[in-house]
């Protein structure tokens, strides 16, 4: 079900301390949170939520959390952590009185994420229109793109590798048909792959024919 935003409470709380008493109103996230669009984002979001069920999480928070994780290069776990001790966290979030816990389940970022699937662009959206306004991107900076790639753990396929790759299958499916073996030779050959590259690293061709 599509979240209500709780009401702005109308009066101060004896008990809890109100946020925006005890933090500095000119901090970035202070100014960040007061520029964003929260109708705005509500209302992209309105078709990813029924209209029936229990209410969701509020667009606010999760927005939030997300856009505190990604700028302080934050896990789930430590954004929830950070959040319950840092009174700016939980202004940019939303909360009015400071909170001593979090009010909501930890894994609710990644049930929030699944909820909305590709929808997070507009988070970018958002966020290169506040930086517009506040001067601090201009047009002429999105005239060019960089794009960065991404490095992939993928191996070189080397003689040594290959081998070793062939003795490791061939002694599972010596396993799987309960043929018995001597020796299986995986760590003899592991160790051998480990030497080879050592040797060719070193151009030392003699010695790394020798493992192989």
């Amino acid at each position: 079900m599509r979240p209500k935003e709780p009401a702005k409470a109308d009066h101060d709380d004896l008990f809890r301390a109100r946020l925006d008493q005890i933090i500095n109103m000119r901090h970035e996230l202070v100014r960040l949170a007061d520029r964003i669009d929260r109708d705005w984002t509500d209302e992209e979001l309105a078709d990813c939520f029924s209209d029936q069920g229990r209410p969701a999480e509020l667009v606010r928070f999760m927005i939030g959390m997300l856009m505190l994780k990604h700028t302080y290069g934050l896990s789930d776990e430590q954004v929830g952590e950070r959040w319950v001790h840092d009174p700016y966290f939980q202004y940019f979030t939303g909360e009015e009185f400071f909170q001593h816990a979090l009010p909501h389940e930890r894994s609710g970022l990644s049930h929030w994420r699944k909820r909305i699937g590709d929808r997070l662009d507009i988070l970018l959206a958002e966020t290169l229109r506040v930086a517009h306004d506040a001067g601090a991107l201009k047009k002429a900076d999105l005239a060019k793109v960089t794009t960065t790639v991404q490095p992939k753990n993928i191996a070189f396929p080397t003689d040594a590798r290959l081998m070793l790759s062939a003795t490791e299958q061939l002694g599972k499916l010596a396993r799987a048909h309960k043929v018995p073996l001597r020796q299986s030779y995986v760590r003899v050959a592991g160790t051998a792959a480990m030497m080879a590259g050592c040797y060719a690293h070193a151009k030392q061709f003699k010695r790394h024919n020798r493992q192989l």
